[in-house]
């Protein structure tokens, strides 16, 4: 079949693409974390700190040399990169700002509607006094004007200035200057993303060519629903317009399918074949992925590469749960072999690992529970914790 690409192949070039190929212990120097995060495009952020912040590790699986002060510095004093929505709250490059003006534009447009609902209408009352008060006293956190006498739900429940707060992030008026035991810090969005990132514009025309051409360089291969999905800032007709009008550029590519069945059509641009053995093998050790990790983002695309079925089980009853809370997948080589449930616990300075799960066909031979243990010693090395005990029963 013309322009097939053998599962192996698929795999190989998208863990390259997903920066999971590179040697995991080469030094990696501030200006090479920010290239590394360009090149991946965004890294998720989440609360939930089991064994460590999602963002955390999601770089400390590619490299295992990555400093936390690095990124402090990048994003809260040198402003090269800043948070914002994909489709989840991630870091980013400031030099993606101008394209997210765009975003700004549209959440504008429909959130307003879409708040009303929620929150009723009269929601955008402390607007302006919330405005007003980052402008005159500086950068602030919503607790900082917390409503007298109200009581915390969640998202569901933000009382009406961490509504105003959220509205200014998500367009674009407002900025993340830093977190306080992870709690955003708002300021005005001049004193926080440096003047040659904030005040370049950009066409709609150059923002969703800008938007498919990225995704699809660090996708390798995408139908044009995984290229509009890779950022969620188009639709799908959007990017499928995109590859109509770019097709001089482009090659259709029949990905083959761990899963059997029919090869999956894709679009890569049109050197594909010609750069393909660039890419090289994923390195052999075992890596704890986080469930955020973007490589395993797309739940149908990993299952489609990788034969691996993957969910997060938060939301999920504990009766209901098929492994845990929270449970991170496993890396061999470019094999997704398992998951493992293990939580830190700091005050006892233990990675206490509760349940190991490896694949069907997956042995748990000696040298691969070997090459297990030592990741996960250094990943408690990384974590800060003494050392990692195994609870009973954690081999199944």
């Amino acid at each position: 079949m013309t322009n097939l690409l053998s599962n192996s192949d698929a795999r190989r070039i998208f863990l390259a693409k997903q920066g999971l190929s590179a040697p995991p212990n080469r030094a990696l120097t501030k200006a090479g974390l920010l290239d590394l995060i360009h090149d991946l495009g965004f890294v998720q952020v989440d609360s939930i700190q089991t064994v460590e912040r999602a963002h955390h590790q999601i770089l400390f699986s590619r490299n295992q040399t990555y400093r936390r002060e690095h990124l402090t510095a990048l994003l809260e004093k040198e402003g090269t990169l800043f948070e914002h929505w994909t489709h989840d709250a991630s870091i980013l490059p400031s030099a993606f700002f101008k394209y997210w003006k765009h975003k700004f534009l549209d959440e504008e447009k429909a959130i307003v509607e879409r708040w009303r609902k929620w929150r009723g209408e009269g929601f955008e009352a402390s607007f302006e006094e919330t405005y007003d008060r980052v402008v005159k006293d500086g950068a602030i956190l919503a607790r900082d004007m917390k409503a007298d006498g109200h009581v915390s739900g969640g998202w569901w429940n933000w009382h009406p200035n961490k509504t105003a707060l959220e509205y200014f992030w998500r367009t674009g008026k407002f900025a993340i200057a830093g977190r306080s035991n992870f709690q955003k810090i708002y300021d005005l969005v001049e004193r926080v993303i440096p003047t040659e990132f904030r005040e370049p514009e950009v066409s709609r025309e150059e923002f969703v060519d800008w938007a498919c051409r990225s995704a699809l360089t660090r996708l390798g291969f995408a139908t044009h629903g995984e290229i509009a999905a890779f950022w969620d800032l188009l639709s799908p007709d959007e990017a499928k317009t995109w590859v109509a009008e770019n097709r001089d550029e482009l090659i259709e590519v029949m990905i083959e399918s761990a899963l059997g069945g029919k090869p999956r059509a894709s679009w890569a641009f049109a050197d594909f074949f010609g750069v393909m053995d660039n890419f090289p093998q994923a390195p052999p050790r075992i890596r704890v992925l986080s469930p955020f990790d973007p490589m395993i983002r797309d739940r149908n695309r990993t299952e489609r590469l990788f034969g691996f079925f993957y969910r997060i089980e938060v939301f999920v009853p504990e009766p209901k749960r098929e492994y845990g809370y929270y449970v991170f997948p496993l890396l061999e080589g470019d094999r997704l072999i398992g998951r493992i449930d293990m939580k830190a616990d700091r005050k006892k300075g233990t990675l206490d690992v509760k349940r190991l799960w490896l694949e069907p066909r997956v042995k748990a031979s000696a040298g691969r529970l070997e090459k297990l243990e030592a990741e996960l010693e250094r990943l408690a090395r990384f974590v800060g914790v003494e050392k990692v005990v195994y609870l009973d029963g954690w081999k199944g």
